[in-house]
């Protein structure tokens, strides 16, 4: 069944000042207005593509700061029926994974992929759930005559059934 999927890569998104750090404002500005675009289309599947991003020496973002940019999507509307993937290549820092579980923490279905495949297959099965879950009121039901023939049975004697054994 198809599905829309957002690709936001991270050359997008990540500015870098002129010291050579992120600039976490300007990122931070921008990822908010693709995740409002996304939201204005109707599109809640996205995967965050870091994959292109060099691997610094020293983690990029703080755990603060990462926690700042998951306060981005709940800014502008992202719940939790929305889903992203954040693929990266090589996450020494745990940046990625941190992002996820801060997300996850705050009720959000992300999740941190090391393989594109991977990443869609889980994005895809959030559209399987989706299509799956059942719609309307749950209705509570219930069966007296079944109800009546379970309790007859508790009620009968087991030794019939069973064979004693006594004395050896």
């Amino acid at each position: 069944m198809p599905f829309d999927l957002q690709i936001i890569r991270a050359t997008e998104f990540v500015r870098i000042g002129p010291q050579g750090r992120v600039d976490m404002k300007t990122s931070k500005e921008t990822l908010a207005a693709m995740a409002h675009a996304c939201r204005m289309r109707g599109v809640d599947r996205a995967l965050l593509d870091l994959r292109s991003l060099p691997i610094p020496a020293k983690p990029r973002f703080k755990a603060a700061e990462l926690a700042e940019l998951v306060g981005t999507f709940r800014e502008v509307g992202f719940g939790p029926h929305q889903w992203l993937a954040v693929l990266y290549q090589k996450d020494p820092h745990h940046s990625a994974r941190t992002f996820a579980f801060i997300s996850r923490l705050r009720g959000w279905r992300v999740r941190a992929f090391d393989n594109f495949e991977s990443a869609l297959v889980w994005l895809s099965e959030g559209e399987a759930e989706k299509r799956t879950r059942p719609r309307g009121q749950r209705i509570h039901i219930e069966f007296k005559e079944r109800q009546q023939e379970i309790a007859q049975a508790a009620s009968e004697p087991t030794s019939k059934s069973r064979p004693s054994i006594r004395g050896r």
